[in-house]
């Protein structure tokens, strides 16, 4: 039995107890340190750290829309993304970009609003405006003029809240229902304006 005695001689008890062989500790117990001293913790294991995607980080996007350009690049590695945040002289060369090709695109694109309409006004009253530069300084100056409020009623890429993707022929279906079931979606277009463009918002 654990714990019991050994009988010694006569009138005599051996003070060294019997340990058995069950009780006997499976693993050795490392020595004790220097006293007032923590041992040092053993180096933990480096934290994972999450696939970062540098196409998609450069778009500068809302956490939404970030979320939904990892989730449609995951399924779709192909894809490559074309427009993402924009600054207000951005938006105006890439609304310039359409315009020099349908100059009434800006209406047939963007929902009924103050701003759209000033855009609108500013082209159909400046026909001797042709070429992208002009146009884009045009805009510009529309812009300027416009408050926050009002640009981000505007266009949701000048929130972040919007990518454009490089339209292509094949699996085209495939990642267009991909787009369209994306978290947060608020709308997509393949065709802005007559133009063959994919634009997501939310």
């Amino acid at each position: 039995m654990a714990g019991s005695r050994v009988p010694g001689p006569a009138g005599l008890t051996d003070a060294t107890p019997v340990v058995e062989d069950g009780t006997a500790p499976r693993t050795p117990t490392p020595p004790p340190g220097p006293v007032g001293v923590a041992p040092q913790p053993q180096p933990a294991a480096a934290a994972a750290t999450p696939e970062t995607d540098s196409a998609i980080e450069a778009l500068n996007l809302a956490p939404t829309a970030r979320l939904a350009a990892y989730a449609l690049k995951k399924a779709h590695p192909s894809v490559t993304f074309t427009s993402g945040r924009r600054g207000k002289e951005d938006q105006a060369r890439a609304m310039a970009s359409n315009v020099v090709k349908n100059r009434k695109w800006i209406e047939e694109t963007y929902a009924n609003s103050p701003l759209r309409k000033k855009c609108q006004d500013w082209v159909d009253n400046n026909p001797g405006k042709k070429t992208q530069a002009e146009i884009q300084e045009g805009l510009l100056s529309v812009f300027n003029e416009a408050t926050d409020e009002d640009l981000g009623k505007f266009s949701k890429h000048l929130s972040g809240m919007a990518f454009d993707v490089q339209p292509v022929d094949d699996d085209a279906e495939a990642i267009k229902k991909t787009i369209r079931g994306l978290e947060g979606l608020d709308k997509f277009l393949d065709k802005e304006g007559g133009l063959v463009r994919w634009h997501a918002q939310f």
